[in-house]
This record gives C-alpha cells, structure tokens and sequence, in this order.
C-alpha cells in the first residue's frame, strides 16, 4: 500500500477558570479570534498568536456552562476528532489521539469526559460499536479488543490485569516498533463492556493531590482499541490499532508544592514530557531535511510507545488543553509553543491489509 502523508492535526481547547484561579482573581489571557488563538503576556500585554486546526473555547457566561451547553461541546469535539479516528478505522488506518497540557488543564475531560457529559473514549466506542451493528457484508467478520496500560515513573503496568503487580516490559521489532510483552487485550462485543473496563482501569490510575489539580493523574494513560476484520471471501485481514492517550500533565514544582514520592513522580513526568518535546523537535529537523539526526525515541518509555502515533503508520490528532487564567500564563504558553512544533510534523499511514497466511499471528498488543 501506498503511504499518505499528512501533518498531525491540533485542536486547542480552553477550560473555564477553576475554582483556585477565580480565589486569587486571576485575569483571562486565552482569546480566539477566528482560526487564532492569541495569549497576552499578563507582564507586559504583548500577544503571541497561533493558528491550529481545531479551537474550543469555554465562555464565562454561568448559562453557557450548563450541562446541556457542555455536551454540546463534547458532541463537537467528537464530531471533529472522533469520528475520523472511526473512519480511518474501517479503513484499516490506524489513528491516534494525544491529550497534552499542564496538571489541571482538563486533559482528561476531553478524552474520559465527566458524568453525563462523555468524553472523546467513550463516544468513539460507541460509534464504534454502532457502526459494526450497521455492517452488512456476512462475508467479514469484524472484532475489536480492548487494552489499558499507564507508564508511571518510567514502568508500563497493565491497568485491567492489576494482580499481575510486575512492571511490563517494552520490547521492538524495528527502530520505531515497539510494544508491550505481556499485555492483555479484552475481546469486547458492546459498549457496556469497554464502559466497565474503562472504568475498572481508571480506578487502577495512579492520581494524588496537588495544589495545582485535586486528583492528579501522576502517569501517562494510553488505552488501545484494535479492530480487525477479516474476509472470509477475500482471505484477507484489514486492522487498525487506535491509540487514545491522556498524558499527564507538565507542573511546575512550586505551583504544585510537591515533595517525597510526588515529587519524584512530577521529575518523571517532566522528564518524560521532554524527551517527548525532544522527539518532536528532531522529527521536524528531519522531515526539514536535516541529515544523520536520530530521532531520540529510546530516550523514555512514553516516547518508544508514541513512536507510531508521532512519525510512523498512523493519523494523529493532538489536543491542547489550556487554562485561560494569567497565572499559569508560561505553562500555557509552553503548551501552545510545543504543539505549534507538533503540528509540522507529518505521518505516513497505510492501509493495513494482508492476505491472512501472511499475518503475524494476530498479535494484539502491537502498535500499529
């Protein structure tokens, strides 16, 4: 199959203020206007702009942010997002999204949701399953599996196989192809059973208090859906691996006023962050023309697993949560600066298609 390239995709969205940003009354430096998004240096009241693919701003106005009004902005955000990775799915592209920002910023919200309001996760599994049941053709059977793993302080462990306590090991095939030994894949036939192992792995997260964020997620999540179909007719195997990913966030140690076991944890996550910046800066170069650069993937276990998702086979989606308040005005600002670097950054996906005596053993903890 022929590769097609194509620049990963940003989307930009904006939480309202949280509860300790209005207790010190913190100003609005976040505006969009049109396809820019404008930060304005509370210091001096200079603005840098940027242009992305996606923006989503949150109003301030009590009846906007009802909870009708908030799903509305959910059912957007999957519109825009989610419902390519589905696409790219029956196509047998794999697809990937990527949450990234600072501890607090509403990651999570964006990709798991809250309460009524579902997130990116979940409406992509049900769109997913409510497209199998539209399928028509007898001649392909279709299935999808179920992963769930958290890199936390620079381990991989398997978050729906708990009891099994020791840290996965992280193992290639090639430079860029690297999964994980031994973890387990769900075979799911509903929604309710992803719903219910969602929910089994999120209650296996590593969170913990700071005073930047009530319950923050102190690992790297990555949930994997792979779905397989497969002609009885044809004898061949089409598959796509989707990669959702809510990474932890970056925290500055004094805003977060961590110390002993969250503070080494905050180390690993900034760390992991880096050299996931460091990926993306070379991959750039690279792709810029620049000869003999290797591209640091090896340098942290997030960055081996984003390998695929970030300069290999797979159609990638990144999602720039911000706060809009002036005092978080450099985290922001190091968000919308990394993912404006991000964005240059092109993909080549494929069809993943193969006669079925030449598939490789069906092999599900793979990244595609």
């Amino acid at each position: 199959m022929t590769a097609e390239d194509t620049n990963i995709k940003i989307a930009v969205r904006v939480r309202p203020f949280n509860g300790r940003e209005m207790e010190r009354s913190a100003q609005r430096i976040i505006t969009m206007d049109g396809p820019t998004t404008i930060i304005t240096n509370p210091k001096d009241g200079a603005e840098r702009k940027f242009t992305f693919d996606y923006r989503y701003e949150f109003a301030s106005d009590p009846l906007y942010l009802s909870h009708l009004s908030l799903n509305l902005i959910q059912q957007r955000v999957f519109q825009d997002l989610g419902e390519a990775v589905v696409e790219n799915a029956w196509k047998g592209i794999n697809a990937s999204i990527l949450a990234y920002g600072q501890t607090g910023s509403g990651k999570s919200y964006s990709m798991f949701g809250y309460g009524l309001n579902k997130g990116l996760i979940p409406m992509i599994a049900d769109r997913m399953f409510t497209s199998m049941a539209e399928a028509k053709d007898p001649g392909v059977e279709l299935q999808l599996t179920f992963s769930m793993l958290e890199i936390y302080n620079e381990k991989v462990y398997d978050l729906l196989n708990p009891a099994a306590g020791d840290a996965l090991r992280v193992r290639n095939t090639t430079n860029t192809a690297f999964y994980v030994e031994g973890l387990k894949p769900f075979p799911v036939t509903t929604y309710q059973e992803i719903e219910s192992l969602v929910d089994r792995g999120t209650r296996n997260r590593t969170v913990a208090s700071t005073k930047m964020n009530a319950s923050s997620s102190r690992s790297h999540t990555i949930l994997i859906l792979q779905f397989i179909q497969i002609s009885k007719v044809g004898r061949t195997e089409k598959r796509s691996i989707i990669n959702l990913v809510d990474l932890a966030g970056s925290e500055r140690v004094n805003s977060a006023g961590t110390e002993g076991e969250r503070l080494k944890e905050g180390v690993n996550i900034n760390s992991s962050l880096s050299v996931l910046g460091q990926v993306i800066a070379a991959l750039v170069q690279k792709q810029n023309g620049k000869k003999g650069l290797v591209v640091p993937y090896r340098d942290s276990t997030l960055t081996k697993l984003l390998a695929n998702a970030l300069g290999g086979n797979s159609r990638t989606i990144m999602i720039a949560a911000l706060s809009p308040a002036d005092i978080n005005y450099e985290e922001t600002l190091g968000t919308l600066r990394f993912v404006d670097r991000a964005k240059q950054i092109k993909t080549a996906a494929t069809v993943n298609e193969n006669p079925l005596d030449k598939c490789m053993c069906r092999q599900t903890n793979n990244w595609g």
